[in-house]
């Protein structure tokens, strides 16, 4: 054979090679799990999907159903939540993969600091969704399944401002040869609370701590007001007292908060607060816990919810918006004001609900928190009004961001001007380089809760028991010190569990039940979540903010099935962020015919 015959049969091979490796139309799955085509005609469209590290699954499964649609995606894999956040303020994205857990347990935390215009984390502008959000806060459970589906339509379906992805279980491991089983609590909205956690062997609570996980290091702030996120909930949680607290299924309680009782008045817009009077706020004096002697009282309580719902009170603020209902705080003196004044349930007076099971019972109010005690009748009590009615008022008081900070202190640190505030210069209250080891720190912490964190590193973070916190009572901190393991990566965290390094990891991911089912000192808790994970579209820059077509076609390309799949079904259908608390119905069922219709819409726009 010449050499011109040869170079003529290698060219027809190549081009039959060639051939059989073009895929046909059934050789490509479409997310329906049909057999299509790459979508509409034309070249794949570019998408950035922002993420960390510690959700690389999830951002590879969005990129094959995505690809398998006509779109070509970049992952921005960002190594932690800091990181994450400011690729994310910088608009560095198409797609966010994010989350969400509603931690008051009712729906109106769900949609309003992410959906509604002006809210703490909302990068949207929708009137019709902030009206929907306004009028379902108004209305009865009975009331408000409809107008929040009707939201959840909008925000879904409609619009395509995300795309939801799953709900998630609430997991922790803990070594039960270490831990008594019993005083673990796992609860579906409330951050782990410290307190009642005891080892099996009572005699280490004094001389050893108990050993938890976070996977942030970096904290957004140690004041309660100006961080609503997963490296200070827990903390802020554990370290500020709350008016009330929620029990562990979402129920509205007095059980270790600042008030003995509470009640709401008819007409749902007056709700009032018994308070106790044996809790002191602590303070750190050269590494240890102390008690300053200061009694939490009426007067932080009103400073600290005006501030609460006050935007500018604080450079920053980032939960204002969970408490703008709030019309008015105050101090309550005239018992008898209370005894003509009806409980919304009609069964009797406000001081009836306030008196109910005391010990002992209420003989006059004062206005100064010194001038209370209990023991001899003499109480404080807090009015606070809303300005509509709004009973899920109550669920946002459980809320770390309303911890009771003290008034003396933190008017004394934060001297500055809130509109001249210089990020260089003025050093505010809970700013975290206060408690980190090294030449800044400078502990200025006052802990209302049963911890007060004493000092942090790289590291981990030591917090003490709050020693003027319902001293001598079983609501006290069994175990003196508590240190939390700054430990990113949840192998290692759970190896450290293992070995017994850590005694309790929080919020193991489903992927890894294996690891603890299969060691016998282990034991695994889980209940169904608030906490749901999405995809948040860029509205406000790239193409995705300015076509509803191209954010309705990657909707559409997004097939829970397989991620459950992969999650070997221990994670849920979402359809919006309040599916975990509000059955609407709705359901995102993936549909690559309605990819192809909306990506040749956009293209056609362009």
């Amino acid at each position: 054979m010449n050499k011109k015959s040869l170079l003529m049969l290698l060219l027809i091979f190549t081009i039959v090679v060639s051939g059989c490796s073009v895929k046909t139309k059934t050789d490509t799955a479409s997310t329906d799990g049909k057999n299509t085509t790459n979508t509409a005609s034309g070249a794949p469209i570019d998408i950035e999907l922002l993420g960390m590290s510690l959700n690389q699954d999830d951002m590879n499964i969005i990129r094959d159903q995505l690809t398998k649609n006509g779109f070509n995606v970049k992952l921005n894999i960002q190594p932690d939540y800091s990181s994450f956040k400011a690729q994310e303020d910088a608009g560095n994205y198409d797609l966010s993969l994010s989350g969400w857990t509603t931690v008051t347990g009712n729906p109106d935390y769900a949609v309003r600091s992410l959906f509604k215009t002006g809210g703490d984390y909302s990068r949207l502008a929708d009137p019709e969704i902030d009206a929907l959000i306004d009028k379902a806060a108004t209305e009865t459970p009975e009331q408000y399944v409809e107008t929040y589906k009707q939201l959840e339509q909008r925000l879904v379906f409609d619009k395509a401002y995300i795309a939801p992805l799953y709900i998630s279980l609430k997991s922790q491991a803990f070594n039960k040869d270490i831990l008594n089983p019993d005083s673990v609590r796992l609860s579906k909205s409330r951050a782990l609370a410290w307190e009642p956690i005891d080892f099996k062997d009572t005699s280490k609570r004094a001389t050893q701590p108990l050993v938890l996980t976070q996977t942030q290091s970096n904290l957004t702030s140690l004041d309660p007001i100006k961080g609503n996120d997963g490296s200070i909930n827990q903390l802020n949680t554990n370290m500020y007292v709350r008016l009330i607290n929620l029990t562990d299924d979402d129920k509205i309680t007095s059980e270790n908060s600042l008030s003995y009782n509470y009640t709401i008045a008819e007409g749902n817009s007056e709700y009032y607060f018994l308070l106790r009077d044996d809790i002191n706020f602590a303070k750190i004096d050269k590494k240890k816990a102390v008690d300053t002697g200061e009694r939490v009282g009426a007067d932080d309580v009103v400073f600290s919810l005006n501030r609460a719902k006050d935007k500018n009170s604080v450079p920053d603020h980032r939960t204002y918006s969970l408490h703008e209902h709030i019309k008015n705080v105050e101090i309550v003196t005239d018992l008898s004001s209370l005894d003509n004044i009806k409980q919304s349930n009609g069964t009797g007076t406000v001081r009836e609900a306030l008196e109910a099971g005391l010990k002992d019972k209420v003989t006059g109010l004062v206005a100064n928190k010194t001038d209370a005690n209990n023991a001899a009748g003499k109480y404080q009590v807090i009015k606070l009004t809303t300005t509509e009615p709004f009973p899920q008022v109550l669920n946002y008081l459980a809320h770390q961001s309303a911890g009771i900070v003290s008034k003396k202190q933190v008017e004394s640190i934060n001297t500055y001007d809130v509109a001249k505030f210089d990020v260089n210069k003025d050093i505010p209250y809970g700013d975290q380089s206060t408690v980190t080891e090294g030449a800044k720190y400078n502990n200025t912490l006052y802990a209302s809760g049963p911890y007060i964190m004493s000092y942090k590193n790289d590291y981990e973070a030591i917090f003490l028991k709050n020693p003027g916190y319902r001293k001598g009572t079983d609501a006290a901190g069994k175990i003196d010190t508590v240190k939390v393991r700054f430990i990113q990566d949840m192998d290692s965290a759970l190896s450290a569990l293992r070995s017994g390094e850590v005694h309790l990891v929080y919020g193991v991911p489903e992927t890894k039940f294996d690891v603890i089912t299969s060691d016998s000192k282990l034991k695994l808790t889980s209940i169904e979540s608030n906490a749901v994970s999405y995809l948040l579209f860029n509205t406000g820059e790239r193409p995705v903010a300015k076509s509803e077509n191209l954010r309705k076609a990657i909707l559409y390309s997004i097939n829970q099935d397989e991620i459950l799949s992969f999650y070997k079904n221990n994670k849920f259908k979402a359809a919006s962020t309040v599916s975990p608390i509000v059955k609407t119905g709705n359901e995102l069922v993936a549909d690559a015919n309605k990819v192809k219709e909306f990506l040749a819409a956009y293209r056609a726009e362009k």
